[in-house]
């Protein structure tokens, strides 16, 4: 069995997925796939054919959450001590030593990552690089513009 490690508003968030899923869409699309098949042939019913694609997607949806839902490993970092160590859950801020650029990436669950919102994957090579330093630290991390040289300047446990 494998455990999938989540933030408690990542598991939040799946879900309100979940619950919005079955109450709002499952239902949406089948009254979608009643109107089509009223309309006759079922053959070159294009309407059809698209609500039951969108069934077969939300209804796969549904078990990837339901399944993840049950092999979830919530990881709070907010009851955790601060010590300065960079673990999963936890906001770090670095800086790029030859650009000195700066960043702050909350590191997260696989489902949660949003790189947009800095939400880093816990497999990703920032993170994986990250992890386990603490603060002060400098770490050099390959990514796909090569090895570069960051200092954590602030581990957050919020």
């Amino acid at each position: 069995m494998t455990l999938y490690p989540m933030t408690a508003k990542g598991a939040e968030l799946l879900r309100e997925e979940l619950k919005y899923l079955k109450t709002v869409k499952r239902p949406e699309i089948v009254k979608s796939i009643a109107e089509a098949r009223e309309h006759g042939d079922l053959k070159e019913n294009a309407e059809y054919h698209a609500a039951r694609e969108q069934q077969s997607f939300c209804e796969g949806r549904l078990q990837d959450i339901e399944g993840k839902l049950s092999n979830i490993q919530i990881i709070d970092v907010t009851k955790m001590t601060n010590n300065g160590k960079v673990i999963f859950g936890t906001t770090v801020t670095i800086i790029n030593l030859e650009t000195d650029e700066e960043i702050t990436y909350k590191i997260v669950g696989q489902d949660e990552a949003d790189i947009k919102n800095n939400l880093i994957s816990v497999g990703s090579p920032i993170a994986r690089g990250l992890i386990g330093k603490s603060l002060d630290d400098v770490v050099n991390i390959q990514t796909p513009k090569g090895k570069i040289e960051f200092e954590i300047i602030a581990v957050e446990y919020v």
